[in-house]
């Protein structure tokens, strides 16, 4: 585990320390970007096996902000459409990669509601793109550093390729940060000695 939340800090170190609107007219930091993306993409596969089976991918991560795609391909319903479960998929796992991404491995993020509101069928990938503000990401590191837990929530638009919001997701949150211990946690007990 101290492995994979190493790999996880120096990811996030990584991928934040380059320009991320950088193209193929900075080649070394695109391909930079790739080889933080996969590793990224590798490390999802890693904790959720049944995501990249179906496609899912991360394609932008950085401070506040992650984008993620789910492609139709292996995942139509029976009526050739991106299948239910695909939304959910792409909707939920984008929230964890930025908690973990953003605010490191000892905040784990758990899914503790989730739903989502179907405008339209989609017949190709779906991309969604979260952000939190810097002030909400102070707030819930503060929160979880003082009482051990903070809630938040993500609002997402589910869009096709070609643009078109297919469906929208709200996503409530609660981090958990690791090995919490409150301080004084013995501050009010009445002692029977």
């Amino acid at each position: 585990m101290a492995i994979k939340d190493r790999l996880i800090g120096v990811t996030s170190d990584w991928l934040s320390s380059l320009d991320p609107d950088a193209g193929l007219e900075k080649p070394w930091n695109w391909l930079q970007r790739q080889g933080g993306y996969r590793m990224v993409n590798r490390l999802v596969g890693q904790a959720i096996p049944f995501a990249p089976r179906n496609r899912f991918r991360v394609e932008d991560v950085r401070p506040g902000y992650v984008r993620a795609r789910i492609s139709i391909k292996g995942n139509r319903n029976h009526f050739g459409s991106l299948y239910a479960g695909a939304y959910f998929l792409v909707a939920e796992i984008p929230g964890g990669v930025l908690t973990l991404f953003d605010m490191g491995p000892r905040y784990i993020p758990i899914l503790k509601e989730m739903s989502l509101q179907f405008l339209q069928p989609s017949d190709s990938d779906v991309t969604i793109e979260l952000q939190l503000s810097e002030e909400t990401r102070r707030t819930i590191k503060m929160d979880a550093d003082t009482t051990g837990r903070a809630a938040f929530t993500l609002e997402g638009e589910l869009k096709d390729t070609d643009g078109n919001i297919v469906a929208r997701s709200t996503a409530h949150y609660r981090v958990k940060k690791q090995g919490f211990e409150a301080e004084n946690a013995n501050v009010g007990r009445v002692s029977n000695a």
